[in-house]
């Protein structure tokens, strides 16, 4: 299946009944780790599909009837309707069977979501706190999540130096949530110090140079300072 995500980017003024046609349509936000992790399992798997990129200050009325939450990313196809990324991932892995983000065996395939299950509550949730608007921003919750953040990162860096992926030899699920969320480190207003982090820092560059993290970047996700 060739690789035309995103062929399309459409814009959210002209949206009156894309969603009744058939294919894969994405509704997502142009720069939030939710949505690009479901970007990115999409280029990982080589799938076709429409992205629609929405303006979250000027969420087009389709959305709404679409998603009682309102919420990016939301995930269309024919008549279903995902709109929680966690749920959206898993069922592009069992609907798109090529490049497995869950092991197959059930013990395998438990522990890999047990381990993402930690990733959300360790890390994520700490990134969502800093990756709020500046105009909302609690500046003694953001610091205090910061320092967790990075305390956190920095002790389990050796964990990321034994595979090439998360505790694993192949790209999953793991890697999925975790590449979108460390690609906004600078975002967040971390810098983790080499000499401490060697392993970590290895792992991140080898999931940015990736063909497919690369596809799922959007222009706004592109611009951001790697330096």
């Amino acid at each position: 299946m060739p690789i035309t995500a995103p062929t399309k980017a459409t814009p959210t003024k002209s949206l009156l009944n894309l969603p009744l046609q058939n294919g894969l349509f994405l509704y997502a936000h142009p720069d939030a780790h939710h949505s690009h992790r479901v970007r990115l399992a999409l280029a990982e798997k080589e799938i076709d599909y429409t992205l629609i990129l929405v303006d979250p200050d000027d969420r087009p009325e389709d959305l709404a009837a679409l998603n009682p939450y309102n919420t990016l990313p939301t995930l269309v196809e024919r008549e279903l309707r995902l709109f929680e990324s966690r749920i959206i991932l898993e069922y592009l892995d069992d609907r798109y069977r090529q490049t497995r983000l869950h092991p197959d065996a059930p013990a395998a395939r438990a522990l890999v979501k047990q381990y993402a299950w930690r990733i959300e509550r360790d890390w994520l949730a700490a990134a969502d706190i800093l990756l709020t608007d500046s105009t909302t921003l609690d500046p003694k919750k953001a610091a205090q999540a910061r320092k967790a953040l990075t305390d956190s990162l920095i002790s389990l860096s050796p964990l990321f130096g034994h595979q090439p992926y998360f505790l694993s030899d192949t790209f999953g699920l793991c890697d999925c949530l975790l590449a979108p969320v460390l690609w906004r480190l600078p975002q967040m207003n971390i810098q983790l110090p080499s000499n401490l982090a060697k392993p970590l820092l290895t792992y991140c560059q080898r999931l940015f140079e990736r063909p497919a993290f690369i596809k799922s970047l959007t222009a706004q996700e592109r611009a951001r300072n790697r330096d």
